[in-house]
C-alpha cells in the first residue's frame, strides 16, 4: 500500500471513531430530562442480560448517578473529542505533516492505558487495540523520520 494510501485508510478509521462518539454524544443529549436509570433497565431487558451479574450491574449504577449536567457535560466533552478526530482525519487525508504528528501523539497516549488493561486482564480485544495503536505510532513517527531525513539531504 502507498504511503498516500495509508494515511487515507488511517484517516478513515479516524473519521469513524470520530463519528461513533459524535452519534453516542447525540445518544446522550436524547437522555436529557428523562429517567436515564429506567432507560438503562430497559435496555439490558431488551438485551436479555442479567442485571445483577457484574458489566450490567455497573451500567445501571452510572446511569442512576447521570443527572443532566453530566450529561450535557459529557456529550459536550463527546463532540470536543469528535472534532480533533475529525480534523485530525482530515489532515491524514491531505497528508498533512502536523496530522501525522498529532496522530503518533495522540495514539501514543493511549498505550499506557492499553497496557494497564493488559496487565488486569488479557482479552483479544485489548490485545487487537494495543496492536493496531502500535502499528499506527510506529507508522506515523517512520513516516515523519523518514521525510525528515529526506529534507535534511536535499538542503546538503
Amino acid at each position: 500500500m502507498r504511503l498516500s494510501g495509508a494515511l487515507r485508510t488511517i484517516a478513515l478509521l479516524e473519521a469513524a471513531k470520530g463519528a461513533l462518539v459524535l452519534l453516542v454524544g447525540f445518544g446522550l443529549l436524547s437522555l436529557v430530562h428523562h429517567d436515564v436509570q429506567q432507560a438503562a433497565e430497559h435496555l439490558i431487558a431488551h438485551a436479555h442480560l442479567n442485571p445483577a451479574s457484574r458489566y450490567p450491574h455497573i451500567f445501571v449504577d452510572v446511569a442512576n448517578q447521570l443527572t443532566d449536567t453530566r450529561l450535557l457535560l459529557t456529550a459536550a466533552g463527546g463532540g470536543v473529542y469528535s472534532l480533533a478526530r475529525f480534523i485530525e482525519a482530515y489532515g491524514l487525508w491531505y497528508a498533512k505533516r502536523w496530522a501525522q504528528w498529532f496522530a503518533a501523539v495522540s495514539g501514543g497516549i493511549y498505550v499506557p492505558f492499553e497496557l494497564f488493561e493488559l496487565y488486569e486482564h488479557v482479552t483479544w480485544l485489548s490485545l487487537g487495540a494495543l496492536t493496531l495503536n502500535l502499528a499506527i505510532v510506529a507508522f506515523m513517527l517512520y513516516n515523519l523520520f523518514q521525510a525528515e531525513g529526506k529534507r535534511i539531504a536535499n538542503v546538503r
